[in-house]
């Protein structure tokens, strides 16, 4: 059995049957609390635990998912494109808003592991949680944090942020696209993102250049630290 886990194939089947059911299940329960990622994510870790397959094994096939992301985060562009109009006219506000909510998510990670007594290395790994991947990754080397605790924090921040963003939109009452859209990109990148291109275009396509923006300003405030 060993070496049918071990196969690229099975890696393949069991991400892409795991997200098939997070979908179906996403459309027919209507609920930010279903979503298709964190479903799949569930899914693959108790087929993993269940079966005592080796995570290394399951990244076999695994890994060529992951070579999607970039593709993937590349189609954001064409909403954004469509919007330009609108981003245009709001460039400075999304700005803005960027940066106060990195140097926000940045300062909260610096105090809560201040308070907790967390080794630097793990300070160094939490710092970028809010920004995309390739971005979060990178910065965690340069600083001296752990890649494995980066990608962790990155999923659990942007797939926290995609179930819980809409509960706190309707909460507050929040109607303005272009705050939304800054709300997502900047505290959930990409997973965010495609949440906000699930409640409106505009939110899409500021939520893809908040994503971008938010990553700049990490790494230009990460310089001061």
């Amino acid at each position: 059995m060993g070496n049918l886990w071990a196969n690229p194939l099975f890696g393949i089947f069991l991400t892409v049957i795991t997200f098939y059911i997070g979908d179906w299940t996403a459309k027919r329960i209507k609920s930010p609390l279903a979503n298709p990622l964190l479903i799949a994510m569930v899914l693959c870790v108790a087929v993993l635990k269940l079966l005592d397959i080796p995570y290394k094994d399951y990244m076999e096939g695994g890994q060529f998912i992951s070579l999607f992301l970039v593709p993937a985060t590349a189609m954001i562009g064409l909403s954004i494109y469509r919007q330009r109009k609108v981003l245009k006219q709001q460039f400075f506000p999304i700005v803005i808003g960027c940066l106060a909510g990195s140097l926000i998510s940045m300062g909260s990670t610096i105090v809560l592991c201040r308070l907790l007594a967390l080794r630097q290395d793990m300070l160094a790994s939490l710092l970028p949680k809010s920004v995309t991947t390739a971005i979060a990754l990178d910065l965690s080397d340069q600083l001296g944090g752990l890649r494995s605790v980066t990608m962790m924090a990155v999923i659990i921040c942007g797939t926290g942020g995609a179930i819980i963003h809409p509960f706190i939109i309707r909460l507050l009452k929040l109607k303005d696209p272009v705050a939304t859209g800054v709300a997502f990109g900047t505290a959930s990148h990409a997973i965010g993102t495609a949440k906000a291109i699930e409640m409106g275009e505009v939110e899409g396509a500021v939520s893809g250049v908040s994503m971008g923006i938010a990553g700049i300003c990490t790494v230009i405030i990460a310089l001061f630290l």
